[in-house]
């Protein structure tokens, strides 16, 4: 640890915490279209949480906990923009305030056709072992558009990770598609919603 950096927050303590938040403020009732075009009695709108006051930080220690529980190494975090940018943020900061360098990057949809014409912007993936990140995932597709991105601006994707998994299949396509893990801090069946 450096001079710098903050002891380790209780991931137990931290977990649980974010659980309650996500319960309360996260989780919507009632019809709703998800991007994938699917439909669903439920919504989680994990920006309720991520963009929160106290719940974002408590994103960054729990992923960061899970990831270093899994044996995750990584340099960079980020997926695609929106979902993944305050969850990439809340990671890097974490890892900061622990002392260590992670830096954050976001993946657009499409690459650019002005500027530098980048499709993952921030500092660059190139050579580098990166995360991918999203609040959750129904069918997988805004994770596998970043592995693409990131893979092609020559990251090396070590594995994806969302804050909630909605049991829907993303885990296996991702894992099939990508050749890499999938992880995951809570599962629908933790929030009420098996």
């Amino acid at each position: 640890m450096t001079a710098n950096s903050a002891p380790p927050a209780d991931a137990a303590a931290a977990r649980a915490r974010l659980l309650e938040l996500i319960k309360e403020l996260a989780v919507v009732r009632g019809k709703v279209i998800l991007s994938s075009g699917a439909e669903a009695d439920y919504y989680i709108d994990l920006r309720r949480i991520t963009l929160h006051h106290e719940a974002s930080k408590l994103v960054g220690q729990v992923m960061l906990s899970l990831l270093d529980d899994a044996g995750i190494d990584f340099e960079c975090a980020g997926g695609l923009t929106m979902g993944a940018d305050p969850v990439a943020t809340a990671v890097m900061h974490t890892a900061v305030d622990a002392g260590r360098t992670v830096d954050a990057f976001v993946v657009r949809k499409a690459q650019k056709s002005y500027g530098m014409g980048r499709q993952v912007e921030g500092p660059s993936v190139e050579g580098r072992k990166v995360l991918v990140l999203e609040d959750t995932s129904t069918t997988g597709g805004s994770a596998l558009t970043a592995v693409e991105g990131v893979r092609r601006a020559g990251g090396n994707v070590v594995a994806v990770a969302v804050i909630v998994d909605r049991d829907t299949g993303a885990k296996e396509k991702i894992e099939a598609e990508t050749g890499v893990p999938y992880l995951f801090a809570f599962g629908k069946d933790e929030l009420g919603l098996s």
